[in-house]
């Protein structure tokens, strides 16, 4: 884990637009900003850096935007991610 590639995650707009997707379809409200909030947690998910920081090294930095791969951080990992942050108002 490394807090760079953690802070580089938070600011990828490949990934913003990624979770404020994902927060869209389980309908949290206003998901754009929801998503800006909370950057910096989703962004420090379990294994989301080293999945980063490996598909770097697999495909080197010239271009290739991690954030855009959907095999480096899956759709998958992105909804249990937005799932286990967002209690639904009902639900508290």
């Amino acid at each position: 884990m490394t807090y760079l590639t953690q802070a580089t995650i938070a600011g990828s707009s490949s990934m913003t637009a990624r979770i404020a997707q994902a927060a869209a379809e389980e309908g949290i409200p206003d998901a754009d900003m929801w998503t800006g909030q909370n950057r910096r947690i989703w962004a420090s998910a379990p294994g989301w850096d080293a999945a980063w920081e490996s598909a770097l090294v697999t495909h080197g930095n010239s271009g290739y935007d991690p954030g855009a791969d959907e095999a480096v951080i899956t759709d998958g990992m992105i909804l249990a991610q937005v799932q286990s942050m967002y209690v639904p108002p009902e639900a508290e």
